[in-house]
């Protein structure tokens, strides 16, 4: 198969976050499960599936390739094609999640024949989660599990969109649901009863006014843009008829930390700034990727891809979570953010084909017999 076959087969199934992936991971599987390669299909607590793959020895340390198989949902998007069907709009390969990140995870599945024609000294480990875009909830299950299946990798490349630049850091993030609790009533006496809007209200006014302390007073991090931890409140909710007290009001708040003043921290500030009559749960949560103290493999990326090294990004990944787990991280995949999560989404064959090169290149240099590997014939790609 050709890459754009394999990108096609994957953004054919709408693999929505929190539903069951059985439909992907089956797609997945029947390109890993040949001779050669070690598969493990690993279930989640929620009835869902992570997938590592590896090709080589896996008892020594290897490098990793990273990538989710879930996608946002294309309801309520004016889409000029049906999204869950490639479709070719000039240069451009349209479709739900060819730039998150599907595009990435059909060049992996592509470049599996070539690893396995590669004598390879180091393994190559192809490790695709779900649940991410609800707040990366599949991948940690899937980090629990390598010190039983594998040697500690000695890096990991996540292939989230970044038009192939390396991406040293990122922001962590916590999502938190605020609930308040009032007292109901009819509303001919609202005396009588305690609205929950109106503490909910009161609290969405404190956020925003903390966010602006943040932006004011930092503290600052000058990699990132903003240069601050930020806090928001996004979606506020209660109530359920006009002629009624509202005894129940929810607010959803979302911080997004710099590595050195983490959202929990933003969260507790707000939480303990702010009384009585309310109780929290976390919804999601991953942490800061720091930059490494080596930057050796970010920077090869770059010189094999013709980009400049991107020094932080303040959207979120995976790869925060697998540096806290010991395993150098660095974010480097095909087609751009500003594609991700909109009507048209897409990716060109061109970044597919890079993305290609410049793994495969990283692979033979860091794992394998660099003469024999650079010898062999490589695959056709698009």
């Amino acid at each position: 198969m050709t890459l754009t076959d394999i990108l096609a087969e994957l953004v054919a199934i709408p693999s929505l976050p929190g539903t069951p992936n059985d439909a992907i991971t089956d797609a997945i599987c029947a390109h890993l499960d040949r001779p050669g390669v070690t598969l493990h299909r690993l279930p989640t607590p929620e009835g869902r599936w992570n997938i590592l793959a590896s090709i080589g020895p896996t008892d020594v340390p290897g490098i990793m390739l990273s990538g989710h198989g879930d996608v946002v949902s294309a309801e309520g998007q004016q889409w000029s094609s049906d999204p869950f069907r490639l479709t070719a709009q000039g240069d451009r390969l349209v479709g739900r999640g060819t730039s998150d990140m599907k595009g990435f995870l059909a060049v992996m599945l592509h470049l599996v024949p070539d690893l396995l024609a590669m004598d390879l000294q180091r393994p190559v480990h192809l490790a695709i989660s779900c649940d991410e875009e609800i707040g990366c909830q599949g991948v940690p299950h899937l980090i629990a599990r390598l010190p039983d299946l594998i040697a500690p990798p000695l890096a990991c490349i996540v292939g989230e969109p970044s038009d192939m630049a390396p991406v040293l850091a990122h922001k962590g993030k916590q999502t938190v649901e605020v609930t308040f609790a009032g007292r109901p009533g009819h509303s001919s006496d609202p005396a009588r009863g305690q609205n929950a809007i109106y503490a909910a209200a009161r609290f969405a006014l404190r956020v925003e006014e903390m966010a602006r302390l943040l932006r004011e007073e930092g503290p600052f991090d000058d990699s990132f843009d903003p240069p601050c931890s930020t806090l928001q409140a996004g979606v506020i909710a209660g109530g359920t008829a006009v002629n009624i007290i509202p005894d129940r009001a929810t607010v959803l708040i979302e911080a997004r930390g710099i590595p050195d003043h983490p959202p929990e921290a933003v969260i507790t500030d707000i939480l303990a700034d702010f009384p009585t009559g309310a109780a929290h749960r976390v919804l999601a949560a991953y942490p800061a990727l720091r930059k490494a103290a080596d930057p050796s493999l970010a920077h090869r990326l770059a010189n094999r891809s013709g980009r400049q090294v991107v020094q932080a990004v303040s959207y979120g990944t995976e790869a925060g979570l697998f540096a806290a787990a010991g395993i150098p991280s660095v974010i480097c995949g095909p087609g751009r953010i500003e594609r991700a999560h909109r009507a048209d989404e897409f990716i060109r064959a061109d970044e597919l084909n890079l993305c290609r090169k410049v793994l495969r290149e990283e692979i033979v240099a860091m794992c394998g017999d660099v003469d024999a590997m650079l010898n062999s014939p490589v695959k056709p790609m698009i």
